[in-house]
């Protein structure tokens, strides 16, 4: 695992930033902390910072460049199955060449042989550069999933890109705000890619690469790989397996994606929460590891949210060598400020903050640590997975929530506690049943909707035709007449890289400690999405496939438990050690008339309905905001 980061200029102008490149790679310090270096050869300038996971010695050190002196690579990720084709280098005319035994080396020799061709050999996850000094071309390319980032901001000068947003900020972009992005944000907590904050700076998208004509300043984007869409003329053709088979077939693609997950010259372990998908992972990387290290958190002051017991029982089961962090909620309230200061483009889920303690002392014992991620967007695994299956399926259940939809608007609405949360989410519930398939899914994949983000925005125009495209294009793959295979697909292509994978990328990398998603192994993915939707959810529940094939294997009792899942006690916060933020600092109306920003008439009513009996949604409206306002002020209004 590593920190990226380059410079291309396009003009004797574009060259004046190669300056900054040292203090810039500095920002990546902690997603590298073993070493770093630079590269510069004409227009171009690479820089690396290493974290050192596979071959840990010199010789796989980076900026790396072949025998020739052509081919220059920086490289931020895994190739999990480099060893694979470790021998058809060996076998070709430049295979002697070879000098280390890094993974790097090999997918450096393999573009060599393939050009962009090789990037279907890998099976791992990477952001990656790759310079040609006689073509003067410079290519790009993100992993198929987008568990690793990579930013681009171009002018007609020069192109920057990096791991981070604070590299480039670091090295000079202008830092005007998109304000389509910020109304996305406020609506879904994240933001979505290919778009940023900042306004010239891009994602470059899962599944793609690009390619720099540097001579003539042209660039090329494309797609090398696609989920395969599940539409029912390629399910029937692609899973005509009896469910039991389905089951093993699963079992097998997990297995071994575990395994290949396992490769590792430092101390490696596994994040266990005490739910199915963390203790399949943990329950196969045991038959390959013995007394694995696994590590969870327990919740002293929270019982009712306390996942350890269960997560013991799988300790018991496979003999890991297992930590429990033994925590409070004021040790999270303790840690907010070290895990906010570390992101650098609005992002407001907030289990961002146990990710972040959990993964801070996950590192004091190993360099890379195994999770669960990915598995309820393939499988249906969210409150909205059921919820959609009830509408598509006309569920009497879902109508009676449906009839009583005024009761619920009158009664109060909070996650303070059951009863009223559990009105806070009939009502919302009721809300979606009434909207379009399209709408539906837009309504409860954020926290707000269209119109009170309008009011919350000051007079200034938001650019309301651009937003409609980019809602337009993150809906493409609902179709009315589809079915919740839809929902995981566009879950897979907008949720999954821009909140749950950008969440594990940034406070993991905090910590300086590699994260590793077994259930987002290509071969696992393709498979999942030619199964029908009835092996992954019904009436009988969620996840089922995935359930029902690791059931020989698991404790019982992780089947019958009622999966509680953590909230962040954030409205306690509000009204307590956190309020002087809210009503002195970040949302006083001194600093957003100042700012011109937002509308602090409609920031004042949401204030009002914070500190009300029935708050509503309005705790994760305004921890956006926070979010937001914290991040502005160290990152833009400093310019100002």
């Amino acid at each position: 695992m590593c920190g990226i980061a380059g410079i291309v200029a396009f003009t004797e102008t574009g060259k004046d930033f190669f300056s900054g490149m040292e203090s810039a790679i500095a920002c990546l310090g902690k997603r590298g902390p073993d070493a770093s270096g630079i590269f510069a050869h004409n227009k171009v300038v690479l820089g690396h910072t290493r974290l050192s996971v596979i071959d840990t010695s010199a010789s796989a050190s980076q900026p790396m460049t072949d025998a020739s002196g052509r081919y220059t690579i920086i490289f931020n990720g895994e190739f999990f199955n480099f060893k694979e084709h470790r021998e058809f280098v060996l076998q070709s005319a430049i295979g002697a060449q070879l000098k280390s035994g890094s993974d790097t080396e090999i997918l450096l020799y393999l573009y060599m042989l393939e050009k962009e061709k090789c990037l279907e050999r890998v099976n791992g996850f990477f952001a990656l550069a790759i310079y040609d000094r006689v073509e003067e071309t410079l290519f790009l390319a993100r992993d198929r999933f987008g568990v690793k980032p990579l930013l681009i901001y171009r002018d007609d000068d020069k192109l920057f890109f990096a791991s981070e947003m604070k590299v480039l900020m670091a090295l000079g972009i202008p830092k005007n705000l998109d304000e389509v992005s910020l109304f996305t944000y406020l609506q879904l907590n994240y933001i979505p890619g290919p778009d940023s904050i900042f306004k010239n700076v891009k994602k470059l998208e899962p599944g793609h690469f690009l390619k720099v004509e540097i001579r003539n300043q042209e660039s090329e984007t494309v797609k090398y790989y696609s989920i395969p869409f599940p539409t029912p003329e390629y399910i029937a053709t692609a899973s005509t397996l009896p469910y039991e088979t389905q089951q093993k077939k699963l079992f097998s693609l997990l297995e071994a994606s575990v395994h290949r997950r396992l490769v590792s010259d430092v101390p490696l372990g596994a994040f266990l929460s005490g739910g199915i998908d963390s203790s399949i992972v943990v329950a196969l990387a045991s038959q390959h590891t013995s007394h694995l290290k696994t590590f969870s958190i327990g919740f002293r002051d929270e019982p009712m949210f306390d996942e350890t017991r269960y997560a013991n029982l799988v300790v018991k089961k496979f003999n890991t060598d297992h930590t429990v962090f033994s925590l409070t909620t004021d040790d999270l309230l303790a840690d907010l400020f070290e895990a906010l200061d570390y992101i650098d483009e609005p992002f407001a889920d907030s289990s961002l903050l146990p990710v972040h303690i959990l993964s801070k002392h996950t590192r004091k014992q190993v360099k890379v640590a195994l999770s669960g991620d990915g598995a309820d967007e393939l499988f249906g695994g969210y409150n909205k997975h059921a919820a959609e299956l009830r509408v598509r399926n006309n569920d009497p259940y879902a109508k009676a929530i449906k009839l009583l939809s005024p009761l619920w608007k009158i009664l109060p609405q909070s996650r303070n506690s059951t009863m009223s949360n559990r009105v806070r989410q009939f009502n919302r519930f009721a809300t979606g049943m009434k909207l379009p398939a399209k709408e539906r899914y837009w309504r409860w994949a954020g926290f707000e909707d269209e119109t009170e983000v309008k009011k919350m925005l000051s007079g200034k125009g938001f650019g309301q035709e651009e937003y409609l495209e980019r809602k337009k294009e993150i809906l493409k793959y609902i179709r009315e007449d589809g079915n919740i295979n839809d929902v995981l697909y566009t879950d897979m292509h907008v949720v999954l890289p821009g909140d749950m994978l950008t969440k594990i990328d940034l406070m993991s990398m905090a910590n300086s400690l590699e994260v590793r998603t077994p259930f987002l192994d290509y071969e696992v993915v393709n498979f999942a999405f030619s199964l029908p939707v009835n092996s992954k959810i019904s009436e009988r529940g969620r996840k089922l496939i995935l359930r029902d094939a690791f059931r020989n294997i698991l404790p019982e009792e992780l089947y019958t438990r009622r999966k509680q899942g953590f909230e962040m006690p954030l409205l306690k916060w509000f009204r307590g050690e956190l309020k002087s933020l809210i009503t002195e600092d970040l949302l006083s109306e001194k600093l957003i008339r100042e700012q011109n920003i937002f509308h602090y008439p409609a920031i004042q009513q949401l204030k009002k309905k914070l500190f009300s009996m029935s708050p509503g949604e309005t705790v994760d409206q305004v921890w956006a905001l926070i979010v937001f306002q914290y991040w502005w002020k160290r990152n833009v209004k400093i310019q100002n």
